[in-house]
Parts: C-alpha cells; structure tokens; sequence
C-alpha cells in the first residue's frame, strides 16, 4: 500500500548525465492484454479475436499500441529519471506490429540534457525477438524537483 508511505524520488537534473542507457525486456502476456482490455473497455477485434485477425493482414491479433507506450511510461517514471518525473511530450513511430506473446527489447538514451529547463531529452528504440525495429520514441521528461523541506508534514495522496 503506498498510502502514508514516503517514496523515494528519482534522480534530480543534476544527477543525469548525457549518454546514460536503460535496457529493458518485456513479454507481452495474455494477463497484461486482458487488464489493458478490461481497464479501458477496448474491445478491438483485432487485439482479441483470432478469427477476425486471421483475415486481416496481420493474420493474428495484435497487441495495443498504447501497451507499449504504456511500458515506456512506466520505465520513465520507475528508473530513468524515476519516482517524480512526468513526461511532457513523446513522438513515437510503431514501425512494426506486435503480436501477443512477443518478448519486446526496450532501450533508451539520454540524449541531452537541458538543466536551465529541467528537461531531459530520452531516445526509445525497441525489437522484437527477431531483432527487428518495432518502435522508436522521443521523450522529453521533467525530471523530479527538489521540494523543500516538510518540517515533520505530511503530503497528502489524494
């Protein structure tokens, strides 16, 4: 539960160096399709029925392009910069379709760093198993602030 519980912010502006890597790996799971599914009410045929994929010329269901936005995301705000960091803007060019099932290799960059603006400028590049290119991002990310000192208060969740 992280009610009432203090989190660890991510790294300041000051400690991100250009040039910084984050690998990732990820498989894209029946459980995970299932929550994007059921959380957003998208019921795409061709991100759940065979039959109808089977005819398309992906020949079999795909999995959402927002899921792997969705992993982006996450890595951004859990280890590159982390805790605290919001996104502010993201191109991001699906160069080939993902099926479920697939194990997607994510690697990002720091391409620049802006410490007069807190920004920080990250290159996504992800792969298939087949080692073939399926997305490649730009994200520009402000990284977590310094806040002040809280003098034994307590910040609300909600």
């Amino acid at each position: 539960m992280l009610l009432g519980k203090k989190r660890k912010l991510g790294r300041h502006i000051e400690e991100i160096k250009m040039g910084e890597k984050l690998s990732l790996t990820e498989k894209i799971e029946d459980k995970d399709l299932l929550l994007y599914l059921g959380l957003t009410n998208d019921s795409n045929p061709l991100y759940i029925q065979h039959d109808y994929a089977s005819q398309t010329p992906y020949e079999k269901p795909l999995v959402p392009s927002i899921m792997l936005t969705g992993i982006i995301t996450s890595a951004i705000s859990k280890y590159l910069p982390g805790p605290g960091s919001h996104i502010v803007k993201q191109e991001i060019e699906f160069h080939k379709p993902v099926y479920h099932y697939s194990i997607v290799k994510f690697s990002f960059e720091v391409l620049e760093v802006k410490k007069e603006e807190n920004r920080i400028n990250i290159m996504v590049d992800a792969v298939n198993g087949d080692e073939e290119k399926v997305l490649e991002a730009k994200i520009i990310v402000c990284p977590p602030v310094k806040v002040k000192s809280m003098d034994g208060k307590a910040l609300e969740n909600f």
